[in-house]
């Protein structure tokens, strides 16, 4: 009850903010010669006839958005035929048996990220993320309305927003509720996510700021795996939750869609707040055209400050502990007569960033040089009851460099930061890339190097309350990642490849155990895809990754993972855009990782073999004006006509879904 308060608490000041503003904002601002509306439309002068001129973008929209830190603008995507570019299910990632449970890549993918890191991310598929937040500039008003409902009344609740405020302000929010009540005991999944953004740049274009509020929220009970495999081939009346699970009581959990409350599982709570602004010193310029005024400045000298809080909470817990089960299972001995089992660490971030930003040519703020040093205080609790604490602190430097050609041809950019002091003294992040457009008809080739030293997750430090247990404190981990890509959009094709140098490998090898692997190992990974369009109608979109690991290393990959979508797909009766078919996902037989549910952290394991069948999908999408919708049949591959289903699996006792159905509508609204 008091997230949803929460929710609420935090759209009412989102609604009190708009009617705030809307106090400055009149229905039309006059402007010396020119006029806008409350959308920020330019409109023509009052005439002095009763004839007014109409304005053209009465019925229309014209709407993009940006990253921070990035100049580059994109487009809303209107695409039908991947339902992953809007529902966080991603084909190159799996999880344990159900959508919102612990997530993982089946590609390699290190942590390439240097300074502090608790160590959790099991759950960050399902996140909002303050630089992935968006920033629009809008013309009107723009809504989004998201209701999908799946098999066992699994479901996911959306809602997005933005509008300007004023030509120059522009304010966003992004809310997304998901819940799966879980096909197996103890596996109910929750997951609250809100984004709240604001954009403002003055009228001479020498100010600008950006806000990003985030509040993620993941409740997500754990099972622990079923306790065999083959109960699964023998269910008296078909149903998965007959199947008695490793962790949780049976008896105290209910499959309730609108109860999110946890007994045996992981609670992660997190609040980011970030607020980035600059001052630019440079030339000023304008254009008018008709009775318009348009204001340019260019930038030479820009002076930037960032600040950023961050909150976060990670705790496991089991109300209900039976110490038979985690003896068994887990080899895990409980104290005696202790029938609950905590784990907590919360930690409290806040940096501020001072920067330095160059412009060496008047026209071009894609070309840049900047510095800038960044102080990080960080402040760690562990235990329910936070009996013990960790405080620290970080001095960083760094360093930009970017030059992307006004004719587009050239990027270059090289960065870098280094901690010159404090908890991670001598970790640095270097990244260098060139990339080169050829030509129209070839495509680009791009170059680059990653290499990052950074002081191992918390999670693997003997002062973290969770249960990770480690034979000698670990060093720095090291990993260089060389990489090529090449594109050509015109024939619908791209080409990767990375060569992976790692040294000092931290990595779980059991439920409660880490290592570190001392000895250099390499990994080899290469991608390609490509659309062929076989008819007028019929398309093929392909994907295919290769993988191989040298050197001994403790890192266990499908050798090659596939994924093949075959659309029939077409713009039909006018305004009826249409996607159907089939999609299919292929990885060869492995040794899938195992996952430990008291430290979130999957661990590496040399016993159990993953060979499953491909998991294959229908689809049938389409797209009305505005409203869009997705009709899904998954995993029909499970099905036995034998009576049944044939569940593959993502870990040991971790079975898959069975055939599964998804109904979404996303609607678009345009005020």
């Amino acid at each position: 009850m008091q997230d949803e308060m929460r929710v609420l608490f935090v759209w009412l000041i989102y609604s009190s903010l708009f009617w705030s503003l809307s106090t400055f904002a009149q229905d039309v601002v006059d402007r010396g010669a020119v006029q806008y509306n409350r959308q920020g439309i330019p409109m023509k002068a009052a005439k002095k006839d009763s004839l007014q001129a109409r304005d053209i973008n009465a019925d229309s929209i014209t709407i993009f958005y940006r990253h921070i830190d990035s100049l580059g603008t994109h487009t809303l995507d209107s695409s039908i035929t991947d339902i992953t570019a809007r529902f966080p299910m991603l084909f190159t990632h799996i999880n344990m048996g159900t959508y919102g449970a612990a997530d993982r890549s089946l590609l390699f993918t290190p942590k390439l990220q240097a300074g502090f890191d608790a160590g959790f991310h099991q759950f960050d598929v399902y996140k909002h993320t303050w630089n992935n937040a968006r920033f629009y500039q809008t013309t009107r008003p723009y809504s989004e309305i998201t209701y999908l409902l799946g098999s066992n009344a699994e479901q996911l609740i959306g809602l997005t927003h933005t509008q300007n405020r004023k030509p120059n302000f522009n304010v966003a929010l992004n809310y997304r509720f998901s819940n799966m009540p879980g096909l197996y005991r103890t596996q109910n999944a929750s997951h609250n996510n809100l984004n709240i953004t604001a954009h403002y740049v003055s009228e001479k274009k020498r100010y600008e700021s950006f806000f990003v509020f985030i509040t993620n929220k993941h409740s997500v009970s754990e099972n622990g795996g079923v306790r065999s495999a083959s109960q699964i081939d023998s269910l008296a009346l078909g149903d998965p939750y007959e199947v008695d699970t490793r962790l949780g009581s049976a008896s105290a959990f209910t499959r309730n869609p609108f109860n999110t409350t946890v007994k045996t599982g992981n609670t992660y709570k997190e609040t980011i707040g970030m607020y980035q602004h600059h001052y630019d010193f440079g030339q000023r310029d304008s254009i008018v055209k008709d009775t318009v005024t348009i204001h340019l400045f260019y930038p030479r000298l820009r002076l930037q400050h960032r600040i950023q809080w961050q909150s976060n909470s990670y705790l496991y817990k089991d109300v209900n502990a039976d110490s038979t089960l985690y003896g068994k299972y887990f080899n895990y001995l409980l104290p005696k007569s202790a029938d609950t089992v905590a784990f907590k660490d919360a930690w409290q971030q806040i940096s501020n960033e001072f920067s330095v930003i160059s412009y060496p040519e008047k026209k071009n703020q894609n070309q840049y040089v900047k510095a800038g040093i960044v102080l990080q205080n960080l402040q760690g609790r562990f235990g329910e009851a936070a009996a013990q604490s960790f405080t620290g602190y970080n001095v960083i430097a760094l360093g930009e460099y970017r030059n992307r050609t006004r004719n587009n041809v050239w990027d270059v950019l090289a960065k870098a930061q280094l901690y010159l002091n404090g908890w991670n003294t001598a970790d640095y992040d270097a990244y260098v890339s060139l990339q080169r457009q050829l030509s129209k008809r070839i495509g680009s080739l791009q170059i680059g190097l990653h290499n990052v030293n950074r002081t191992p997750s918390f999670v693997f430090d003997s002062r973290s309350n969770f249960p990770v247990k480690t034979t000698q404190p670990f060093i720095k981990e090291n990993t260089v990642r060389l990489f090529a890509t090449y594109q050509n959009p015109k024939k619908a094709f791209i080409v990767n490849g990375s060569y992976y140098l790692v040294s000092n490998y931290a990595y779980m090898d059991s439920f409660f155990t880490a290592k570190q692997e001392a000895t250099l190992f390499n990994v080899l990974h290469l991608s390609a895809q490509k659309i062929f369009q076989l008819s007028k109608y019929w398309n093929w979109y392909t994907e295919l990754h290769f993988q191989q690991t040298t050197g001994g290393a403790p890192v266990n990959l499908p050798h090659l993972l596939s994924i093949n979508r075959l659309a029939f797909e077409g713009n039909f009766y006018t305004n009826l855009y249409l996607s159907a078919g089939i999609e299919a996902r292929y990885y060869t037989r492995y040794k899938a990782d195992g996952y430990s549910p008291f430290s979130g952290q999957f661990f590496y394991q040399n016993q159990y073999t993953v060979s499953n069948r491909p998991d294959i999908n229908l689809f049938f999408n389409f797209r009305i004006k505005t409203f869009k919708t997705f009709i899904r049949l998954e995993n029909i591959n499970t099905f036995n006509i034998t009576g049944g289903n044939t569940y593959n699996f993502t870990a040991q006792n971790y079975p898959m879904q069975g055939m599964w159905f998804r109904m979404g509508i996303w609607w678009t609204f345009i005020n």
